[in-house]
Order: structure tokens, then sequence, then C-alpha cells
């Protein structure tokens, strides 16, 4: 079990880090990217599978060697929950920054506008998304140096 544990792990960072690095260079190229968003999910899967594990091995009676290893290996999750909720906020954001109080003002405005209106919003979520990706990439590189099975 603690192998499975190793390689979702390593699994975890690959993914984070592949879809940050995507998504930040998307995000400066200011070009939207389904791509990214699949490897974001795919990332918070393996977040949810670690922690998962990671209770399971301690249920188990596997103990880490500090409980640093504990921290760092839940804060992933919290960092990915808090992220979607600031992207959840990033339409409002840009409409206030913009004079819009709702997506319907948008909607009456020409179609190029909207578009650079939607394309603000996609950008700033991509934004904030793919730099949580970076935390979470750090934060389990710690969680894996503070095993003690590394």
């Amino acid at each position: 079990m603690p192998t499975v544990h190793l390689v979702v792990g390593s699994l975890l960072v690959a993914l984070n880090l592949a879809a940050g690095i995507w998504g930040a260079w998307r995000w400066y190229r200011v070009e939207p990217s389904p791509a990214f968003w699949t490897l974001l999910r795919a990332g918070q899967v393996a977040i949810v599978v670690q922690v998962l594990l990671g209770a399971l091995l301690l249920v188990l009676g596997h103990k880490p060697k500090g409980d640093l290893h504990i921290l760092y290996g839940v804060l992933p999750l919290a960092v990915s929950f808090i992220a979607e909720q600031l992207r959840i906020t990033s339409a409002d954001a840009i409409l206030a920054a913009r004079g819009h109080r709702s997506a319907q003002d948008v909607g009456r405005l020409p179609e190029q506008e909207q578009r650079v209106v939607v394309l603000s919003i996609v950008r700033r979520e991509m934004g904030v998304m793919a730099l949580s990706c970076f935390v979470v990439v750090a934060l389990a590189v710690r969680a894996a140096t503070t095993s003690g099975g590394l």
C-alpha cells in the first residue's frame, strides 16, 4: 500500500506540474485550452485519491516520520478548494471591472465585445487554477520529503 501511495503521489505531481505549465503558457498566450482543464481535473482527482490513500494508510497503522507529512499531504486539497472558490468569483470580478452588473448586461453587447469579456474571464480562471497547480506541486513535493520514506 505505501508503494501505491508513492506512485499516486508521483502522478499527482506530474499531472499538476503539466497542468500548471500548460495553463500558464496558454494564459500568457491568451488562448483558452480544453486540454488544460482536463489535466487540471485529472490532477485534482489524483489529489483526492492521494489523500484517501494516506488516510487509509494511517488507519492501517502506517505512520509517517512526522506530522508535517500529514499537513503537507492534506494542504493540496485545501489549496484546490480555495482556488475553485477564487475561480468562481473570477467572472464577477471581470464583470465589475468592466462596469457590468450581470451576464445579461454582457449579452446586450456586440458579439466581438462579448468575446473579449468571456476571454478575459476564462483567462483569469486559467491563471488562478494554473497558479494553484504550482502550489499543489510544491506542497506535494514537500510532503514527499517529510514522509521519512524518501
